[in-house]
């Protein structure tokens, strides 16, 4: 089998002429980015790997460091995967960690920072976008969480903020993809389970 080439990267691509170069190398499956407005700090929602069991590896949002050499494709924190050949345990001490845990098998396809519009509570923060699981008994994901943000940076638990993609009885009704906010401050959200798009705004506090 040939090695594959230019993959678990992110690409700095020139519009113009077509010119692009590896900007960060290691991340494992990152499904979307979205630069977060205050800082200007480009960020990540990755896909971690499977088989592993329910409670590896967790998804996660982070920084995307420019020429930063991330290890995923081996571990995370002081996890090893047995997988992969050659073992480099000299690098387990020195692994980056990334800035935010999801969950294992949460699925994030979707980010966008939010803006004012979305009120108060909404007002800084990312919403992400989770597909679900499909390797749990117990299905985690299927559905839109809001993380709150404080100075540029995670600040406290997931909040559930668009849920009843899956059902009481783990019936699916929707998976989230991508999510963005459109000009008028609103959260779009792509289903690609119902091929619906859904539009979700701020009505006021009731």
């Amino acid at each position: 089998m040939a090695a594959e080439v230019n993959r678990a990267e992110v690409w700095q691509i020139d519009p113009g002429s077509g010119a692009h170069r590896p900007y960060a190398t290691g991340l494992r499956n990152p499904t979307a980015l979205a630069i977060q407005p205050e800082t200007d700090q480009l960020w990540a929602v990755v896909n971690e790997r499977d088989e592993l069991g329910p409670n590896l590896v967790p998804d996660y949002l982070t920084t995307v460091q420019q020429g930063v050499l991330w290890l995923a494709l081996q571990l995370l924190g002081q996890h090893v995967d047995s997988r992969v050949r050659p073992q480099k345990p000299d690098k387990v001490e020195s692994a980056i960690v990334p800035d935010y845990s999801l969950g294992s098998h949460v699925a994030p396809l979707g980010l966008a920072f939010s803006t004012p519009e979305m009120g108060d509570d909404f007002a800084e923060g990312a919403f992400i976008g989770e597909h679900g699981s499909w390797n749990r008994n117990d299905p985690v994901g299927y559905k839109v969480v809001f993380v709150p943000f404080n100075n540029g940076e995670p600040d406290g638990d997931p909040i559930d903020f668009v849920t009843g993609f899956l059902n009481g009885d783990d019936q699916t009704r929707g998976r989230p993809v991508g999510v963005t906010i459109d000009p008028d401050g609103a959260l779009i959200i792509a289903d690609d389970l119902t091929n619906a798009v859904w539009r979700v705004t701020y009505e006021g506090d009731e």
